[in-house]
């Protein structure tokens, strides 16, 4: 390819210039003053991950190395400080002879000196029995590690497991939305868009029915963690390049090595550590959990909250209300049924019908847990609803008669009668909007530990 030159900029006696040259990935470069005098901020994007080669000069005949940058999970940040004399002009290079710089743990990972605890999480005591025990889908084949998770975290956020280098797990699964996509539709590596909306993974750990996606087709998470990567739309990898690309970066047999006691690299190991680090996603910290924990009736939520977790649970003149019968228990997922919530009749997404291509199947999808569900917007397996205000009118007054209508949406007639709709005023909706909020965990959205763990420079 033909070397590409961004224009010149003249800025405080500071001439600007970068190019891309022979070999080189595509790549957007830019260099651009920075905070104080001939203060230079260089800001490279390349998803093929190379070194470029920054430099400087006076006359535009003889340059002098400033740094060579690596790139980590194709972007990179650098700044010069103000220690050059004015009318410099600065050039970042693509140079294949100079690709030799490794990606090893010390500079490609920001990881902590002593790992983050994976392993053994604070639990609230109902965590550890029934019916939530019997939620839990970590096999005994595969359980969390420290080691593992952090592996699992850095496979997580690598767009490397995309085939042009550009989406990663996380470009779906966002940590500031409870680890859900903000879009309607998730976009793939080739700009196309994912049929379903990117379910949040809080609390994914916990699923009776032990299985993954709105149609459950993955028998287990470990199964579910390696299909997205080979999705035609979502990553476009085989497994072969997956484990090729993954084995010739020296930070990934260094972790590899940690996890499983040797370097080797297979498709088996990182869906093991995807799994693990999904299921270290716990969601424990939130207004609801700490009002349950204070043991004196919820006195901490304000009157509309608790007001809100009446309805919810269906107490009192409320007991028509089922919201509890399809998000049970503190992790307010549900038991061994997968729900038809009557959204329309029709399906145009006939969910786990389309797979079995059963009548009795159309139009049954998971039920996720509901924390963290004010970050998850948009709602449903379509993402029709934008708020939990319309997510609630939905179930007050729209529910569909449909002939795999769920029992607890059933009115008189069964599913063949008037569908059950609850009927509340607007004040006991927005009550239970109120409520549903209290299960934010805000900490979860920012914790070091769920975060992207990539070098990106300074």
């Amino acid at each position: 390819m033909q070397p590409t030159r961004f224009p010149a900029l003249a800025v405080v006696g500071l001439w600007l210039w970068a190019s891309a040259g022979e070999g080189a990935s595509p790549a957007s470069l830019g260099i651009a003053p920075g905070p104080g005098t001939n203060f230079v901020s260089v800001r490279i994007t390349d998803p093929g991950n190379h070194v470029w080669v920054l430099q400087s000069s006076t006359n535009l005949t003889n340059w002098a190395e400033v740094a060579a940058l690596k790139l980590h999970n194709g972007s990179f940040r650098h700044g010069i400080p103000p220690a050059a004399p004015p009318n410099v002009l600065f050039r970042a290079v693509y140079d294949p002879a100079r690709q030799t710089i490794p990606s090893a743990v010390t500079n490609a990972l920001l990881l902590p000196a002593t790992p983050f605890k994976y392993a053994s999480p604070a639990l609230p005591p109902g965590f550890s029995q029934q019916p939530i025990l019997g939620q839990d889908t970590m096999p005994a084949t595969n359980v969390t590690t420290d080691a593992g998770a952090t592996l699992g975290r850095v496979l997580f956020y690598d767009k490397r497991l995309s085939t042009n280098q550009t989406v990663a797990c996380a470009s779906c699964h966002v940590q500031a939305n409870g680890f859900s996509d903000p879009r309607r539709f998730s976009v793939g590596f080739n700009g196309g868009l994912t049929g379903r909306n990117s379910m949040g993974l809080s609390n994914a750990r916990w699923y009776q029915r032990q299985k993954f996606f709105w149609d459950e087709r993955a028998a287990t998470l470990e199964d579910q963690t390696l299909r997205p990567i080979q999705d035609a739309l979502e990553m476009g990898m085989t497994l072969p390049a997956l484990t090729n690309r993954l084995a010739a970066e020296p930070f990934y047999t260094n972790l590899f090595t940690q996890t499983f006691g040797t370097p080797e690299v297979t498709s088996e190991r990182v869906s093991q550590a995807l799994a693990q680090f999904v299921r270290s996603i716990v969601s424990v910290q939130s207004k609801y959990d700490a009002a349950l924990a204070a043991g004196n009736n919820f006195a901490s939520l304000t009157t509309q909250e608790n007001l809100g977790r009446q309805i919810f649970f269906g107490q009192g003149t409320f007991a028509h209300v089922t919201c509890a019968r399809c998000h049970g228990t503190d992790n307010f997922v549900p038991g061994a049924a997968i729900n038809n919530n009557g959204l329309e009749n029709p399906y145009v997404d006939k969910g786990l019908g389309a797979l079995t291509g059963l009548p009795q199947d159309e139009g049954l999808f998971k039920v996720p847990s509901l924390r963290n569900i004010e970050l998850t917007a948009p709602y449903m397996h379509d993402g029709r609803f934008a708020t939990l205000e319309q997510v609630v009118n939905f179930y007050n007054q729209e529910v569909v008669q449909h002939p795999n209508l769920s029992p607890p949406l059933q009115g008189t007639g069964g599913a063949s009668g008037t569908p059950l709709r609850l009927g509340l005023t607007p004040q006991q909706q927005a009550a239970l909007v109120a409520f549903m909020k209290t299960l934010t965990d805000t900490n979860l959205a920012t914790d070091p530990k769920l975060s992207d763990p990539f070098n990106y420079g300074n």
